[in-house]
């Protein structure tokens, strides 16, 4: 099994920047693919971003050019850099590990963008 923990969420003015992180529990290898997902209120869950071995990644539409997906190895640690926050960013984001035993996902933080 692996434990993910997600921080970072909060409170953003428009225009403004985040960073989240998710740690898991245990050793992740580069191979399996780390994302992020989030889920506003009466919207379905969607993808973020995800990245895979070595740099690759993809992203929603709707965040590219402002969010950028990375990850540490080593720390077992996958990173999502927000930047131009807008308010339909306003969500609760999750992130999410396939391993070979199954998918994971983490316990959710609150990200709002509000004046």
């Amino acid at each position: 099994q692996v434990q993910l923990v997600e921080s970072g969420g909060g409170l953003v003015q428009p225009g403004g920047s985040l960073r989240l992180s998710c740690a898991a529990s245990r050793r992740i290898f580069s191979i399996n693919p780390m994302a992020w997902y989030r889920q506003a209120p009466g919207k379905q869950r969607e993808l973020v971003a995800r990245i895979t071995s070595g740099t690759s990644t993809n992203y929603a539409e709707s965040v590219k050019g402002r969010f950028t997906i990375s990850r540490d190895n080593a720390k077992n640690t996958v990173y999502l850099q927000m930047n131009s926050l807008k308010p339909e960013d306003t969500a609760v984001y999750y992130c999410n590990v396939v391993v070979a035993g199954g998918v994971y996902w983490g316990q959710g933080t609150q990200v709002t963008v509000s004046s």
